[in-house]
């Protein structure tokens, strides 16, 4: 987006890298989207060269959690036994910004909704819309048919099956369908597929989908383009390469475009777009 100030969504440990990128661009306000805390999704941030400089301004934007304040979740991961630099030390401004689950909100010019998702203590996925062109993020997720995950430690993991009662079903059932029509016609639409269909029946607590549970979306929602994405960490890339070659022969008579997520890959939909 020229001209746009930068829009980020999850503070991983890639967003050391790009960091230092944009603080080779000169300082400025930059938006982070957060899917959940989970530890894999905002490491980074410590680590995020731009909330070094004076100047800069970090608008996050996360779900509200509950009774605790959403800067105070953050502060914990800078506190003295994890890191050295206390989050009220750092020198660029930042604010916390508390979203609902199907808020909507502009941030510039990008439209942005977002919904929540079947995932231990609770993920959100999020829509952007630009001049016509539209991104979908949806990490982390369970399938939304046998568990419903929520505020909850797993001490004894839930078998995937077994029959759920009449207002966990409705509950499942009404969060697939605010996620489908979140991916309602979307250009591009990043999916959580970690797991095969084997490895999501030995591991059904831990609140990831399959690519047949994302293209089962995809194709309900009239997505264009699907990206496999929350690839298992112990899975090689010749082991990646084989699902996707599997899922798109699959797909050869489908409209729906099958691709992988892979490090530095960067995706244009178009002039003027996302």
């Amino acid at each position: 987006m020229p001209g746009h100030a930068p829009i980020v969504i999850d503070a991983g440990t890639g967003l050391r890298q790009l960091g230092k990128s944009l603080v080779r661009n000169g300082n400025g306000l930059i938006h982070l989207l957060i899917s959940h805390t989970h530890w894999d999704h905002i490491q980074g941030l410590p680590y995020f060269s731009p909330l070094y400089n004076e100047g800069n301004e970090l608008q996050i934007y996360a779900r509200q959690p509950g009774d605790t304040h959403l800067g105070a979740v953050f502060a914990h991961q800078n506190d003295g036994p994890y890191f050295p630099v206390p989050l009220e030390s750092l020198k660029a401004r930042v604010q916390f910004n508390e979203l609902l689950e199907g808020q909507q909100f502009a941030i510039g010019d990008v439209k942005v909704r977002c919904t929540r998702l079947n995932h231990p203590w609770i993920a959100m996925a999020y829509r952007l819309d630009y001049q016509g062109k539209s991104v979908v993020y949806c990490s982390d997720t369970a399938p939304f048919r046998d568990i419903l995950l929520e505020h909850e430690f797993i001490a004894a993991p839930p078998s995937a099956g077994v029959p759920l009662d009449k207002m966990h079903e409705i509950q499942l059932r009404m969060m697939r369908e605010k996620l489908v029509d979140l991916c309602r016609g979307a250009d591009f639409l990043i999916y959580d597929t970690q797991f095969t269909p084997a490895e999501y029946e030995a591991k059904p607590h831990w609140g990831h989908s399959t690519p047949d549970d994302a293209i089962a979306i995809a194709r309900e929602a009239g997505a264009k383009t699907l990206c496999l994405f929350h690839h298992a960490p112990a899975r090689t890339d010749d082991e990646q390469d084989v699902i996707l070659a599997t899922y798109q022969h699959l797909l050869r008579d489908d409209d729906l475009e099958l691709v992988c997520a892979a490090e530095g890959m960067v995706v244009d939909l178009g002039e003027g777009g996302l």
